[in-house]
Order: C-alpha cells, then sequence, then structure tokens
C-alpha cells in the first residue's frame, strides 16, 4: 500500500478505521480480548484517553499512567494505531472541592454542583493551570509513542458559563472591542428602555432574569463564550504543540451545534473533525450539507469523521436501529463528502452511566457473531481494500452555499415577525435543491473567497457583515449568480438595523427595495406565479412586500393584499445576476429555479442517476474516485452510458447498467 502525501499522518496513510475505546472502564483480561476483537474487525485507529481525568490523576499530586502505558503498548503490538485525547472534558470530584471557582454557572449565575460533563467554567484560572498541566504530562510521556497519530484536546465543548469570573473577562473583552462606553453604547442601542451603561462594572452576561433583550450584549456574549472555550483547547494545544510539533493536533465538533462559532474554531485546528448523530428520519441531503459544512470550515480540507453510532444512539426521543446496510451507506456518504475516517462511539458498551444503552461495536454480550459486528468488519475490510485510493481527495464545486454562525445567532435571537427562524433548516432546504441534482456544493462563509463559485447562495442572510456585499458585488460583476431570501440585509454586526431600509448593503446588487414582511400561520400559504406563465408554486412562512427598483420581476404573489407584487427577481450586474426569493418557496420551485440556473452555467452531474442515487466525486492526486449511492430501500441501476469504470471496492470492471442493491454503494475510477 502506498504512502499518500495527503495522509493527516505518515504512520497511517490511509482512510482510518476505529473509534473510542474506553480500556479504564474495564479490567485488564478484557484488553487482550479488545485487541484480537479489533484486528477481526479491521479496526486501524482507536481513541483513547477522552474522560480518562481521575483514572491519571486520582489526586492532584499523583498520577497513575501505568495502565495508559499498558493500552498503548498493546494497541502497538497489534498494529492499531492511537488518537490520544486529553481528559478535560470532565473534571475529577477532587478538583471541583479543591478549587470550587473551576465549576461552571447557569444563566442564574450560580455555579454549577459538581457532575456531568464540561461543568467547568473555560475562564477559571485554576481550570487552565490544572488542564494545561495534565495535558504537558501526556505531552512528555507519550508524544513520542509510536501508536500515537493525533492529539485529541478535550471532547465536544460545549455551552456557557455566566460566572463572575467570566462577566469580569467579558467587560475586558469588551472594552478591547469598542474602546469606550459611548462607542458600545451606540452599537448596542442601550438608550432603549434606559439601558444606557455609564460605567463598565456595569455589565453583566445575559442573565436569566436580567439582560437579555439588548441583542447586541446577546450575540456579543456568543462571541467572548467561543473565544473564551477556544482558550482552552488553544492552551492545551500549545502546550502538546511545544513538545510534539509533528503530530496534528485537533478536538471533536457536533455539527449544527449554535452555541458556538466552528468557523472560528477550525482555524485552531490542525485537521476539523466532528462527530455525526443523525436521527433515523434525517434526509441524506441533511447529512450531507452538515458534511460538507465541516469540509468547508477550512476550505475544503477534508476532514475526519470522529464518531457515529454503529448501530443506534440513546439520548434521541426514538433510538431506532440503522438498517442493515444504513452503517456502510452512511459511512461511505461521509467519505464521499470528504471524510478521511470512518470512526464510531464506542467501540464496547460500558455496563454502567448515561450511555450503557448506546450502540456499540462490541455489545454487553461480548459476542462477535452479531449483525452490526458482521456489518463493521465488511467496512473494515473494504477500507482496507481501499487503502490510500481516495485519502486527500477534494470535492470540485462551483456552487457556494453561505452559512454564518453570528448571523444564526442573531436571526433566532431576532423578537418578530416569526418566533421560528428556521435559519438551518433554510440553508439545508436550499442545499437539498441542489443535491438532488448531484451537483457538488462547498459551504461558505462571509469572509470566504467567493471569486472561485459561478453561483453563491445566502438564504435568510440577516447580519451582513462588513466587506461582505462587496464581494457579492464583485461575483456578480465577473459574471456570478447570487441568490438571497426574505430576512436578507437587515441588520449589521452588532445587530442594528441598516438606516436606510431593507436589503440594506445589498440592496445595490438586488435592485429591491423591501416595504413590508408579512408572516403567515402554520398551514397558511399564498403562491408564486411565474411571469412567464411557466407555472405556479407554493409559499409561505414569511413574504416580503418588495418592490423593484431596477431589478426584473420574475415571479409574482398570487393571491392577499399583495398579490401582483414582486416575489421572485432578477437584477442584472455588471455581468452576472443577483436573485431575492421573497418567500419561503416550496422545494418543487427551488427544484426548477436552481436547475435553470445550473444549467446556466454548464454544471451537470457526474452521472444521469434515478432519484434516490447520489453521486458524488472527490478529487485524488492520481485521478478522479466517484461514488454512487443508493439511499433507497429497493435495488436501482444506474446506467453508465458508454464509459468504462473499475471498482475500487472489488477491483470488477464496471460498464453498461450498474446494479445497485438497497442501501448499497460503489466507488470507482474511470478507465480508458
Amino acid at each position: 500500500m502506498a504512502t499518500s502525501n495527503n495522509a493527516f499522518s505518515p504512520k497511517a496513510p490511509f482512510l482510518w478505521h476505529g473509534g473510542d475505546y474506553n480500556p479504564e472502564q474495564w479490567p485488564r483480561e478484557v484488553w487482550q480480548e479488545d485487541f484480537r476483537l479489533m484486528q477481526q474487525t479491521g479496526v486501524t485507529v482507536a481513541t483513547v484517553g477522552v474522560f480518562s481525568w481521575v483514572s491519571l490523576q486520582p489526586a492532584e499530586d499523583r498520577f497513575t499512567f501505568e495502565w495508559l502505558d499498558e493500552v498503548l503498548d498493546g494497541l502497538h503490538a497489534h498494529g492499531i494505531k492511537a488518537i490520544l485525547a486529553t481528559p478535560s472534558a470532565a473534571q475529577p470530584a477532587w478538583m471541583s472541592q479543591q478549587y470550587p471557582d473551576v465549576l461552571k454557572a447557569g444563566e442564574s449565575g450560580l455555579r454549577n454542583p459538581h457532575g456531568g460533563r464540561t461543568n467547568y467554567c473555560p475562564n477559571s484560572p485554576d481550570y487552565r493551570r490544572l488542564s494545561g498541566d495534565i495535558a504537558r504530562r501526556l505531552a512528555e510521556r507519550y508524544g513520542q509513542h509510536p501508536a500515537v497519530i493525533l492529539w485529541h484536546i478535550s471532547n465536544e465543548y460545549d455551552s456557557w458559563c455566566y460566572c463572575e469570573t467570566c462577566a469580569a473577562r467579558f467587560r475586558e473583552w469588551l472594552q478591547a472591542k469598542y474602546g469606550t462606553l459611548d462607542e458600545l453604547n451606540q452599537r448596542w442601542w442601550t438608550a432603549f428602555w434606559s439601558h444606557t451603561y455609564t460605567d463598565w462594572a456595569q455589565i453583566q452576561p445575559p442573565l436569566k432574569g436580567g439582560e437579555t433583550l439588548t441583542h447586541g450584549l446577546n450575540v456579543d456574549y456568543f462571541r467572548f463564550m467561543t473565544e473564551s472555550q477556544i482558550a482552552c483547547y488553544r492552551n492545551e494545544r500549545d502546550i502538546i504543540r511545544a513538545i510534539t510539533p509533528e503530530v496534528p493536533i485537533t478536538t471533536n465538533l457536533m455539527g449544527a451545534y449554535k452555541p458556538l462559532d466552528y468557523r472560528k474554531w477550525a482555524a485552531e485546528m490542525d485537521i476539523v473533525t466532528w462527530d455525526c448523530y443523525p436521527r433515523p428520519n434525517t434526509t441524506p441531503a441533511e447529512i450531507a450539507f452538515m458534511h460538507d459544512t465541516h469540509r468547508g470550515l477550512k476550505d475544503g480540507q477534508p476532514f475526519l469523521l470522529m464518531e457515529q453510532t454503529p448501530s443506534s444512539q440513546n439520548w434521541q426521543a426514538i433510538n431506532a436501529l440503522k438498517r442493515p446496510g444504513v452503517l456502510r451507506l452512511w459511512s461511505y456518504l461521509a467519505v464521499a463528502h470528504g471524510a478521511d475516517s470512518v470512526l464510531y462511539f464506542q467501540w464496547r458498551r460500558g455496563r454502567g452511566g448515561s450511555e450503557k444503552l448506546h450502540g456499540a461495536v462490541v455489545e454487553h454480550s461480548g459476542r462477535s457473531d452479531t449483525r452490526v459486528f458482521r456489518e463493521v468488519s465488511q467496512l473494515g475490510a473494504e477500507l482496507t481494500h481501499l487503502g490510500d485510493a481516495v485519502l486527500g481527495g477534494r470535492v470540485r464545486a462551483k456552487v457556494g452555499i453561505l452559512f454564518d454562525w453570528d448571523n444564526w445567532h442573531a436571526l433566532e435571537n431576532a423578537i418578530g415577525p416569526v418566533s421560528e427562524k428556521q435559519y438551518y433548516a433554510t440553508v439545508s432546504k436550499h442545499y437539498a435543491a441542489f443535491y438532488r441534482q448531484n451537483i457538488a456544493v462547498d459551504v461558505v462563509f462571509p469572509e470566504s473567497d467567493l471569486s472561485q463559485y459561478q453561483i453563491v447562495v445566502a438564504p435568510m442572510l440577516y447580519m451582513v457583515k462588513p466587506g461582505l456585499a462587496e464581494k457579492v458585488e464583485g461575483l456578480v460583476a465577473n459574471g456570478g449568480s447570487f441568490v438571497t431570501t426574505f430576512l436578507s440585509g437587515i441588520v449589521d454586526e452588532t445587530d442594528l438595523a441598516f438606516e436606510n431600509g431593507y436589503p440594506g448593503p445589498l440592496s445595490k446588487v438586488l435592485g429591491v427595495h423591501i416595504e413590508e414582511i408579512d408572516a403567515l400561520y402554520p398551514g397558511q400559504a399564498n403562491s408564486i406565479v411565474m411571469a412567464d406563465g411557466s407555472g405556479t408554486f407554493t409559499c409561505g412562512r414569511l413574504a416580503d412586500l418588495l418592490h423593484a427598483e431596477g431589478a426584473a420581476v420574475l415571479a409574482t404573489y398570487g393571491s392577499d393584499f399583495y398579490a401582483g407584487m414582486p416575489v421572485v427577481t432578477r437584477n442584472a450586474y455588471g455581468s452576472g445576476s443577483a436573485y431575492y426569493l421573497g418567500s419561503d418557496a416550496e422545494p418543487a420551485f427551488l427544484d426548477t429555479f436552481y436547475g435553470g440556473l445550473v444549467k446556466g452555467y454548464g454544471l451537470q452531474a457526474e452521472l444521469d442517476a434515478p432519484q434516490g442515487v447520489e453521486v458524488s466525486v472527490r478529487h485524488t492526486a492520481r485521478q478522479p474516485v466517484i461514488f454512487v449511492l443508493n439511499h433507497n430501500a429497493t435495488p436501482v441501476t444506474v446506467d453508465l452510458g458508454t464509459r468504462h469504470f473499475q471498482s475500487l471496492l472489488t477491483d470488477a470492471a464496471l460498464s453498461g447498467e450498474l446494479a445497485l442493491g438497497a442501501y448499497d454503494v460503489q466507488i470507482m475510477v474511470e478507465t480508458i
């Protein structure tokens, strides 16, 4: 197996397969059985050390690393690499007892009792000192261990703290950001309700029952907490990097997690990794959107799928099993969208605690003749066969979907015109229109380079940050298309409404003015009547009453007092066009609308596939690798036309019609 220059570690130049392993929960006699079973399932990488703080440091002045020595040596002896975690996601009880300031405070401002996980104040000096110390000791002891290929800092950074320590640091953060109270008061619009601050000491976090309706404060506290948690990560990372500069460092993100801005996190991580736990009724498009989001966090760099369940979760309202074949299908869905690993939580089910009924490769029975064990073993064998054939492959997209955590937080915090803004759901809905056509999409951000795309879509771009409108104008002027929707161009980066009305700085490129915004009740709908007579579509939820100021009217509303007013517009700007969609349109409209844009730019799917069959491509240094994924519960055939391929899973030649079973997958390269 050749070593790829695109491998995340030269020690492991292949698609990683394995997952979370918690040997500290088990007696030593189980470990040898685990190593044997890992080899049987084709596990090549195990994540160890997560949540093991008290097992490594039972008291402040006592360390017990011997068991971890034995585990890492055992993994290495069996040809298994290690992702070594620092244990700082859950502090030991002795720490909370000796240093109460490490405990997190909830929205009331009162500190929590000890318990749970991520129950620490990210600005606690004692927490920073002690988490940094255990990270340093791990790096010094294991930095040169032959099994270690990646550092995993903490685990799933989570939620906010509202203690007085954080309040004091927040005030310092604000002084650095705004300089003067006059500037802060202006940017937060504190004259409203006589909330003007006359002393920095008056500023508190958005405490429950306190100041929660100053939206500039709310969005800034979100930014501050993101930076506070990143500082905890950076504290450990920098200590480890100074000792082991050659080993990459990461932490695991959690998909569509609103409390922390993952775009800012990605800049601090060598590799983006994330934990994928969709509900069984989640659509493939929704899962693909989150994979593409995490690939986009580092501008297209492949990522690691750090966790997924091999069977079921245990923390949702209904925890259905993955149907036979779905584990394999969803694993390759991740790889198709940029993952260079297939990793699970968890290897062996624990006997106690809140995750004892969470799925695992090895169940409580300890048997190796189960359905899940067989599926994991089959997948492991296939990944071994793939070797580095996909490793480092990039997705090449000419369509960008803009996503922004600041925008999400500010929009959901806004009061009116509807309580549920559905930002994430709306962005996902627009993404799905391209997904159904098998058109590759990059998820981009306000600071991204938009010039490489032909189409950029920014649904519900409520917050328009400085410089973004100019980027959009440049994209369109040079021949690109920009699409945005209702509730766009409303506020600036501190949540102040634009003085010139909506859509604010986007008005020039869009050529429209929004007069009013109507909110429709559940079950209430309007219609989009195409001006060219090509059809009528349903719309609802929100409806902008807009006026064309230079833009052409492509469709009008069909009913209510604003019947006949524009709902879809196109503004010619330079060599391109900017489109405004004034209401929440049904998927059929989005399919038609985006289908026309895609066709206009000559973009097309790699293969003509039936409904429910995804075709994705990753471009390696050697060749394009084509993934064909049947998301249907029934067999399908895909017409390959006159082209010839070779399967990377079986090495078989493929031509004519490609037959796929239910939830089946083919990975192939074209042959001459």
